[in-house]
Order: C-alpha cells, then structure tokens, then sequence
C-alpha cells in the first residue's frame, strides 16, 4: 500500500502572511521570484524559513509519506520555490484557476473537491491554513470510511511550525498497517 501523501500549501504555511502593519517574522528571508507568466521586470517578493526545508526532509525520507505540493503555485512550487528551501522535485495537485472572489465559495477550501478527486481512497494529511469547520467533518468522513485523513491548520501569519510535522510524524505512526502487510521496523528488533 501506497504511503500517505503529505499535501503541502504554501501560502499562509511556508510564506507568511505580513501583519497589519507589514511584518514578517525574524526566521524568514526575502526572495524575490518571477512566478509563470509574469515579467523579469515584476516579480513577487516572498518570505522564506530556511529551517523548513530541513524540517520538511526529516519527514520526508522516512518514506512514511508522499509528498506533493497542494497549492495556487501549482508547478512554480517545484521551480521557485522547493529549490529556495533545497526540496527535491515534488509533484503537485493540479488546481485550475478558478474565478472565486472567496477561498470558500461553497462553505469549504475551493482546493478541496479537486484534492478529493485527486487522492481517489489514498489516506492523507494535508497542511493548509484556510480549512473551514467543513474541510475538518470532510477528514473526519473520509477517515470513517478508511482513508484516514489528517488536516493541519497552521496561522497564516506565522506558518509551519516544527510542531506541525510534529503531529504528522505522530500520524503517520499511528495509521494502522494494513491486511498483509509487514510490520514496520523500528531497527532495535534482535537479530
């Protein structure tokens, strides 16, 4: 059986969202990048944490889980974005564009039926900061009928905490294994 996948947002989790009066915290340094379809002459300025990077490889090569990146950044977050934090080359849910005036036009994270069609009866936990009450009976549901699902809410304006991969270290250890499968290992059995 596949690991789960670790669905990553990037907006309000690995950048920041500044503060009322523009502030971004200490931890993270200024980039300035040229997302897909945009001039040289006007890029996006974006604030990165180094330390997530290192954070996020930890959870990474434990081959636990499957990472891909759940964001409006679509494929720029595998060019632009994993390179700043030294990521490998991840896949990447493919959004479409929707011509919203609200991250909830339905009541839950627009992402969401795209992400749900997307995973198919693969489990998942998902690190995003815009879920709603009905993102959260979403996981719950699909966690009842097998695919256990995790969602993890970060403040957008501090976001990712080493709490957060934490939680989905925690997870991920406790999924049950499935029918048939071995056991896995923690590397102190006797020989």
């Amino acid at each position: 059986m596949r690991p789960p996948y670790l669905l990553l947002d990037i907006d309000g989790v690995l950048i920041p969202f500044p503060d009322a009066d523009g502030s971004t915290p200490g931890t993270h340094a200024r980039h300035d990048v040229v997302p897909t379809g945009r001039s040289a002459d006007d890029p996006v300025t974006i604030w990165l944490n180094p330390a997530h990077g290192p954070m996020l490889m930890d959870v990474i090569r434990t081959g636990l889980v499957t990472p891909a990146w759940c964001t409006s950044w679509r494929q720029d977050a595998t060019t632009l974005i994993g390179p700043l934090l030294d990521l490998p080359p991840l896949p990447h849910v493919d959004l479409p564009r929707p011509n919203i005036t609200t991250s909830h036009p339905n009541g839950y994270l627009w992402k969401r039926d795209h992400v749900d069609a997307w995973l198919g009866d693969a489990r998942a936990v998902w690190i995003d900061d815009d879920f709603t009450d009905l993102d959260h009976v979403w996981a719950t549901e699909r966690t009842a009928r097998g695919m256990e699902t995790l969602l993890i809410q970060p403040d957008p304006r501090v976001g990712l905490h080493a709490e957060h991969l934490t939680e989905v270290r925690t997870w991920m250890e406790r999924l049950p294994v499935p029918t048939g499968a071995p056991a896995a290992s923690s590397g102190n059995e006797a020989a």
